[in-house]
């Protein structure tokens, strides 16, 4: 058994921070693949530290390294001024600063929701302006990056496919047929030539909302860890999840006044389409070597899988 204690104190001293001045340790719920856990310290600063699983626990193919890729997104949030954790030790476990907030939930106001909706678009649009030097995951999971983004994007649907395959996932269509269906969009891959950064995981649970004089704001980013280089329109998939964020008008005029680019013309559609569908595959995927239960399975053959055969309807549609 794990004496989190002794690991947070190893971590502590590893950073350079005094091991004996940890006061308090809490694991923090809601992810579903790391340990995560806070540290407090008798001075009052406080820590998260993120612990991987075990090399044999099985996962996803891009499910590897995966705090590299969650320090590199926070070294590029810190870049453009986004909230989000500041990196202090990055071994096999990544230490990193707290950032103050709760998740956002539905407790806020409508017009706090509409506020906070037009906060994230802008800084989402600065995310955006953070260019790396090639596409796909900084860990290397699926390899080295590479120099374009069809060949980076169509590589992290065949990794998906496979891994489908390999776990016998329950999918509304065979995995050969899901293939073929989204071919006919890998051509719109090519508009996209410069590599920036996309965080992935924008749901509610990752945005954390503060209030400061009684006024509800963004706390921070966080959960960086399923980032990659790519096109900016991978990130509307998770920021509208399950949904279209073209109905979102209060994010979009975040982001287009920061200078977010925002052209849905059909090859864009096409990547959207792209996008969700890889999305979807993943969150039908990752049950099985997750070993969720059966109300969280049923959740996603009822809520997901239409929209995985939706995405490949609009594929099919528009090419």
């Amino acid at each position: 058994m794990v004496d989190s204690w002794a690991r947070a104190r190893r971590v502590l001293e590893e950073a350079g921070l005094p091991p004996g001045s940890l006061a308090r340790l809490r694991p923090l719920t809601g992810g579903t693949y790391n340990t995560v856990e806070e540290l407090v310290l008798t001075d009052g600063s406080r820590y998260v530290l993120k612990v991987p699983p075990a090399e044999a626990v099985p996962g996803l193919s891009h499910e590897r390294q995966l705090l590299v890729a969650e320090a590199e997104f926070y070294s590029g949030a810190a870049k453009v001024d986004v909230p989000a954790p500041r990196v202090v030790a990055l071994g096999r476990d990544l230490l990193m600063t707290a950032v103050p907030g709760e998740a956002w939930d539905r407790q806020l106001t409508g017009a706090e929701q509409r506020a906070l909706r037009t906060e994230l678009g802008r800084q989402v649009a600065r995310l955006h302006r953070v260019t790396g030097t090639a596409f796909g995951y900084p860990s290397g999971a699926l390899g080295p990056l590479a120099p374009d983004w069809r060949t980076a994007f169509t590589g992290m649907l065949d990794a998906v496919l496979d891994d489908a395959r390999r776990y016998h996932a329950q999918l509304p269509l065979p995995v050969g047929e899901v293939a073929e269906a989204l071919r006919p969009a890998h051509g719109a891959l090519d508009e996209v030539t410069v590599p920036r950064l996309v965080h992935f995981d924008l749901w509610p649970g990752n945005i954390l909302v503060e209030r400061v004089d009684g006024e509800a704001r963004i706390g921070g980013l966080i959960d960086g860890e399923r980032m990659f280089w790519g096109d900016p329109i991978a990130e509307f998939v998770s920021l509208a999840l399950l949904g279209d964020i073209g109905t979102d008008e209060d994010f979009l005029a975040g982001y287009r006044e920061s200078g977010g680019r925002v052209d849905f013309d059909v090859p864009a559609r096409l990547r959207y389409a792209l996008y969700r569908a890889y999305l979807y595959l993943i969150m039908l995927t990752e049950t099985v070597p997750r070993e969720m239960g059966e109300a969280d399975r049923r959740w996603r053959q009822e809520a997901v899988a239409p929209e995985l055969l939706a995405a490949l309807a609009e594929i099919r549609e528009l090419a």
